[in-house]
């Protein structure tokens, strides 16, 4: 699984998706970031996501995110998980 720190995120490359809850999502948002619920991002994946692109995945605490990377990986998808300074 490809894992880097958000530091290192850059918007140019590629898509960062946050995979919290809406409200845990407004409260702390990374600017850039879209959201997408982790349970609709795994029941629709193929609605959101596009296997030519790359995908950055982070969550507040990092279990979801890493749920997420570790699934689409196995369906062809380039995913990073991206880890907050407080998950290391």
């Amino acid at each position: 699984m490809k894992r880097i720190d958000l530091n290192v995120y850059n918007p140019s490359m590629g898509t960062l998706i946050d995979v919290s809850d809406e409200m845990t999502y407004k409260e702390k948002m990374v600017p850039g970031s879209i959201n997408i619920p982790y349970e609709k991002l795994l029941l629709h994946y193929k609605e959101f996501l596009n296997k030519n692109s790359k995908y950055y995945i982070i969550c507040t605490k990092g279990i979801h995110s890493r749920k997420v990377v570790s699934i689409l990986e196995f369906y062809g998808y380039d995913v990073t998980q991206v880890l907050r300074n407080t998950e290391k």
